[in-house]
């Protein structure tokens, strides 16, 4: 979990950074797709939100080996994360690769 978190930690960072010099990125898709997008968008960004201090809290919980009070929030904190995790993914294709604004 260290090892997911020094990953998450680092992606951050660089979307940050990313974002920081190239700016928004416009999402170009049409039709259904464009309130679907924006449903999952939405979610996604909320959840990331909420789940960093839902991480911390977790890992800070298994660190001082307080167990039992670990469990309580890491039964909520894995499967948030998860769904983080898959759904930004599944937003960087849509706006990089399927639905990737035209050049030239």
């Amino acid at each position: 979990m260290i090892s997911a978190f020094a990953v998450s930690t680092a992606f951050l960072i660089s979307y940050v950074i990313y974002h920081i010099r190239v700016g928004h990125v416009a999402f170009q898709g049409h039709g259904w797709i464009r309130p679907a997008y924006f449903a999952l968008l939405l979610s996604h960004t909320v959840l990331a939100v909420v789940i960093v201090p839902m991480i911390l809290i977790t890992l800070r919980r298994a660190w001082l080996e307080k167990f039992d009070k670990h469990r309580i929030i890491a039964r909520w904190t894995l499967p948030l994360w998860f769904y983080v995790s898959v759904t930004g993914v599944i937003v960087y294709l849509l706006v990089y690769q399927i639905y990737a604004p035209r050049v030239g």
